[in-house]
């Protein structure tokens, strides 16, 4: 079975705006990797339309200001498969680009069942549901130290279960003073 993996940036406060973070050539490496080790995309529809067509855009023209935003560039347009989980989205872009409206949790039980490397997912409506539904199977989490002081927060408006442990196997301090937390489902 593929493991579901989600990354995300999130703030000392908690705030998980794409704009609030630190972004340097480290830690695309660091998301880089993540991307290469994955096959699929799972996103919401505000996560996809930030993605794309920004990133193939740019692994298309090689108009990234550095090399590391080039590589993941590279990595995110060379994925064989995007789903976006929307109920308005018309249309997506690029021939590996499905638009799924039905149900969640099925659709990624399908998915995980399929051969292939890992998912990998990001954003905050989709995840915060397939945390609730305990589909995650791994959480790469980077914690920018900043206070963003407001904005979006993780898991809003979701329950989870009164215990909800994960299993630390890995962390990485960054020289911009972000680490990265990689976590284990339990």
């Amino acid at each position: 079975m593929r493991n579901l993996i989600f990354a995300i940036n999130l703030t000392i406060d908690g705030c998980c705006d794409h704009t609030k973070g630190i972004v340097n050539e480290e830690l695309l490496e660091y998301h880089t990797r993540l991307v290469r080790d994955a096959d699929t995309f799972v996103y919401g529809r505000k996560t996809y339309q930030l993605m794309v067509p920004y990133w193939p855009d740019i692994a298309k023209n090689h108009s990234g200001e550095t090399k590391a935003e080039i590589e993941f560039a590279q990595a995110f347009d060379s994925i064989g498969k995007i789903i976006v989980f929307s109920k308005t989205l018309d249309k997506a872009e690029g021939k590996n680009t499905k638009i799924i409206r039905t149900n969640l949790k099925e659709e990624i039980l399908k998915l995980k069942q399929e051969q292939g490397k890992s998912i990998l997912t990001g954003g905050a409506d989709i995840p915060s549901q397939l945390i609730q539904l305990g589909l995650v199977d791994e959480y790469h989490i980077v914690v920018h130290p900043v206070f963003a002081g407001e904005g979006r927060r993780l898991l809003e408006g979701i329950s989870l279960p009164d215990k909800f442990q994960l299993r630390l196997v890995e962390s990485k301090i960054f020289k911009s003073g972000s680490i990265a937390l990689h976590y284990l489902k339990q």
